[in-house]
């Protein structure tokens, strides 16, 4: 699917699996964080929508706005972190570079690269917004 040019509604239909949105005051600055950090793609950028892809994985960014008549937007907190309480993990990409990155651009970094028991090399990095990325790939 061309994700430039499908329509909304051939897009929807489209979607399988588990589905990932996120509500956020700035759809530029989120997605700028998530293509900078972690090398996602964005497409459809706009002040209001931008789908993000990671492999075959997608995110949907929301504007606030366009959640007018959806009860979510009465649960988000007045105060930040937004996100408190999720862990995305993004498989497949390497937490040393990541955390590089995000440094670079004045990102948090509330975990740094670190070896798990689980076998995986992870770290977790805010969000402006408070989400909870943790990028991860395999370790030993």
């Amino acid at each position: 699917m061309d994700l430039e040019t499908i329509s909304a509604e051939d897009f929807g239909r489209a979607l399988t699996g588990v589905g990932l949105n996120l509500l956020t005051r700035d759809v530029h600055a989120l997605a700028a964080f998530l293509t900078d950090t972690f090398g996602l793609t964005a497409h459809r950028l706009s002040d209001d929508f931008a789908i993000i892809r990671h492999g075959d994985a997608l995110i949907q960014l929301h504007a606030d706005g366009t959640y007018h008549s959806n009860p979510l937007p009465q649960l988000i907190p007045e105060n930040p972190p937004r996100g408190g309480g999720a862990q995305l993990y993004l498989f497949g990409i390497d937490p040393d570079v990541a955390v590089e990155r995000a440094e670079a651009h004045g990102h948090h970094v509330i975990e740094p690269p670190a070896d798990k028991p689980h076998g995986l090399r992870e770290a977790t990095i805010l969000s402006p917004e408070g989400y909870a990325f943790s990028p991860a790939i395999p370790h030993g």
